[in-house]
């Protein structure tokens, strides 16, 4: 009898092997042209990623955490500004907003989405007395809930800007590709992301000529041209090598989703013949005690960055436990919201303050999901989670 498939929660070894030929060729390029920073590897990527997204411009920087201090930095947030953003996400979101001496105000999140809750973004906004952009998250490749938001923003006079880290290649309700509806959307190319480099990388889109004149200023020490520094800025520069690594990795990249969304949609039907429900239904509802990811509808595209499960609190680390045993990597994604982080201390929250932040923290298990994934090691997957929560 044959053993069951090993279930890496992330296979970057079996991507590699699909396009290795093609990375090695376009590396050989950079270095056979010894021109490392910037460019012209980059300003094709730049041109290729506007293409993509839909956009104006691109404009790449040395990661998304970068990204996003960039984003602020352009739009002149800093001591004492207040910036909406959800607690339920990954340092960095905040993290930029901190680093300008600015005040993350953070929000609850939709229980069934895990992206900012408009109406509580709705409430926080009025509690604000020098709000000066809200920042959602399109967490787990999912758009958040553009139109609410943009219509806050447009009354409160304030920028959207979009944390697009985890959502290169989704579509919002309208349609949209994810990147060209706020007035800056923020990506990351970090290696696990669907379109990830080799190595730290990020890039920012708007269809804002002087934004993106000023965003191109600020990666290189605020200067637009040589020795000649304009403003402050940062060294953010994105280099040749991955450039051509990520251009390579972009003609794929459409085609990867769709496979993301087929292993989803495969998850998706084995769990709810099993009894499960979608996140829109609570878990305290009662029936087999584990929740998939709330469906998406026409135009709008999910790009499954990461296909997010939710089980009962007390069931969550035994369920990973139990997965390990059989050889299936899984990860959690986040135990623990920004609001309780001990270098947000002085904001003075306390759990409980997010309730739904802190409920998704203790409760969501993230599944594999690659486009490499086969269809046996994705049943594996399946079985072994429903032996554990069916028992």
């Amino acid at each position: 009898m044959s053993s069951p498939p090993r279930v890496p929660a992330l296979d970057l070894r079996a991507q590699y092997a699909t396009i290795r030929g093609e990375v090695r060729a376009a590396v050989d390029r950079v270095f056979e042209n010894q021109a490392f920073i910037l460019g012209e590897e980059v300003e094709a990527l730049e041109r290729e990623l506007a293409a993509f997204c839909e956009v104006r411009f691109a404009i790449t920087c040395g990661s998304g955490s970068d990204a996003l201090l960039l984003a602020l930095m352009a739009l002149d947030i800093g001591p004492g500004d207040e910036v909406i953003c959800p607690a339920f996400t990954f340092f960095a979101t905040a993290g930029a907003v901190a680093r300008l001496g600015a005040r993350p105000v953070f929000v609850d999140i939709d229980p069934a989405t895990y992206d900012l809750d408009p109406a509580a973004t709705r409430a926080a906004a009025a509690r604000c007395t020098r709000l000066r952009a809200i920042l959602p998250v399109h967490l787990y490749g999912r758009a958040a809930d553009q139109g609410a938001l943009l219509a806050l923003a447009e009354e409160r006079r304030v920028p959207l800007v979009e944390d697009a880290a985890q959502a290169i290649g989704a579509r919002d309700a309208s349609g949209r590709r994810i990147g060209g509806r706020g007035r800056v959307a923020c990506f990351s190319f970090y290696p696990t992301k669907n379109l990830g480099g080799a190595g730290e990388g990020g890039f920012l889109s708007t269809d804002d000529a002087a934004l993106a004149e000023r965003l191109r200023r600020l990666r290189v020490h605020g200067s637009s041209r040589r020795y000649a520094h304009e403003e402050l800025g940062i060294n953010s520069r994105l280099d040749a090598l991955q450039a051509v690594v990520l251009r390579v990795k972009l003609r794929h990249l459409d085609a990867w989703n769709a496979a993301r969304c087929r292993h989803a949609a495969a998850y998706d039907e084995a769990f709810a013949r099993a009894g499960a429900r979608p996140s829109t239904v609570s878990i305290a509802a009662g029936g087999l005690p584990l929740r998939t990811p709330a469906p998406v509808a026409a135009p709008a595209a999910h790009v499954y960055h990461q296909y997010v499960i939710r089980v009962p609190a007390a069931l969550r680390d035994p369920l990973r436990e139990h997965l390990a045993a059989r050889g299936v990597g899984s990860d959690v994604y986040y135990p623990l919201g920004l609001h309780l982080q001990p270098c947000f201390a002085a904001l003075g929250h306390r759990e409980g303050d997010l309730p739904e932040t802190d409920r998704a923290a203790r409760e969501v298990v993230a599944l594999p999901i690659y486009a490499e994934l086969s269809d046996a090691q994705r049943e594996h997957v399946v079985a072994s989670v429903l032996d554990f929560v069916t028992r």
